[in-house]
């Protein structure tokens, strides 16, 4: 059986259209099985949509395991003279993300495989809904990778489940040298905003 942390997927497809609906956009999101958010807007994606800082307007913005581009094209849209590198290990889900930014005609999304960002971008943000199932040691090592590609002004927010070591991680990054601070809470959610 597959899962979405996978590379890829054995699980048969299953396409289901789902709406994200924001205060300054409504959005239309093909979602398939196997891919994180089957069939629903995941909750923690939401509220960061909701309670992130507005992205920066040009340079280099990144979402760490894209799925289906619940949070890369809103952020896309919102920074529409800005490169939105959409990334995600799971080529169903970077296949469904390049179809949803082409129906929802947001050209600034660049959906790749995590080794395939050249390693002369380097990122004014990052939003994310970090796969925290992959285990500590490699989130941390994932998170680590990307937080050190930040511009020295850049930052990151990132939305984690208490339940799946939400207060936990924010410890760990400021322990990392990426001072943390939660920014909002809801149903359980935090929202994290670190900083180089």
């Amino acid at each position: 059986m597959g899962h979405y942390c996978d590379d890829e997927t054995d699980v048969p497809s299953t396409p289901r259209d789902v709406e994200l609906r924001l205060p300054d956009m409504s959005l239309t999101l093909t979602t398939d099985r196997g891919v994180f958010g089957y069939g629903a807007i995941d909750a923690g994606s939401k509220l960061l949509l909701l309670k992130a800082a507005p992205p920066p307007q040009t340079g280099d913005l990144l979402d760490l395991g894209c799925g289906v581009g619940t949070i890369a094209l809103p952020m896309a849209r919102r920074a529409p003279d800005a490169t939105v590198w959409a990334v995600d290990v799971n080529a169903r889900a970077r296949d469904l993300c390049a179809a949803n930014a082409e129906k929802n005609a947001l050209n600034n999304v660049r959906v790749v495989a995590p080794d395939d960002v050249p390693d002369s971008v380097v990122l004014a943000c990052i939003w994310s809904n970090p796969p925290i199932r992959v285990g500590k040691p490699a989130l941390h090592a994932m998170l680590r990778r990307w937080l050190n590609r930040l511009a020295e002004d850049g930052d990151a927010t990132l939305v984690v489940h208490k339940h799946l070591g939400g207060d936990s991680l924010q410890k760990w990054l400021t322990e990392a040298g990426f001072p943390t601070k939660r920014v909002a809470s809801s149903s359980g959610y935090r929202i994290l905003h670190c900083r180089r």
